[in-house]
């Protein structure tokens, strides 16, 4: 049976990851107008963009690329922003997932550094690592943006280098230009040690 990209509710104290549907556009419509200051290298929807970009989210999913989640505050009940697996990689056989990405992640301003975060990557890696038994996980951000490579980091993951011309631009105001990508990862071999850092972590309230 050939492996199908689709993943279940994961549930953590503070943050829970449904898979994206449209009744989530109302709550994501207002997370992303909270503040844009830190969305220099992100594109994430305006209030009016909302529908379209589900839409988009969902065209992707059904190709088996991607798979779209939304982040929910479990203090408020809100959706406050997305996260996705996508590009799955199966290097030995079609049944056999090698690797996966995570990925198209944007968060509201508000909750930017209250450790939803860093338990949804924790939840999103878990998951990867031991229901689907990846050999790794990895991420990417625009080179530039220091402040997603700090915090992809402090989740545990490792530099790997920065390949130049990598992929098109998703900063505001770069249409059709293509950007510098940094590419980090953490392999199976990495995951115990990294899961129990990241534990400690979330046990301090998700500082890094």
């Amino acid at each position: 049976m050939t492996f199908a990209l689709e993943g279940p509710v994961l549930e953590g104290a503070r943050v829970r990851l449904e898979p994206l549907e449209r009744r989530h556009a109302e709550d994501l419509a207002v997370a992303a107008e909270v503040d844009r200051s830190s969305y220099r290298f992100t594109w994430v929807p305006r209030k009016h963009e909302v529908d379209a970009y589900i839409d988009a989210q969902l065209a992707r999913a059904a190709t088996g690329k991607l798979f779209p989640y939304a982040q929910i505050d479990r203090v408020s009940g809100r959706a406050v922003g997305v996260t996705a697996y996508w590009e799955p990689r199966h290097w030995l056989d079609e049944d056999t997932l090698s690797a996966i990405e995570v990925g198209f992640t944007w968060l509201a301003a508000s909750a930017q550094g209250s450790g939803i975060n860093a338990e949804a990557k924790y939840l999103l890696f878990r998951h990867a690592f031991e229901v689907w038994d990846v050999a790794r996980v990895d991420l990417k951000t625009d080179a530039r943006n220091s402040r997603s490579r700090a915090a992809i980091a402090a989740a545990g993951a490792s530099l790997e280098g920065v390949l130049r011309n990598w992929s098109r631009s998703w900063a505001p105001g770069e249409d059709g230009r293509l950007r510098d990508s940094a590419i980090f990862s953490i392999t199976a071999d990495e995951w115990p040690e990294c899961r129990a850092r990241l534990e400690e972590r979330l046990a301090r309230g998700g500082r890094a």
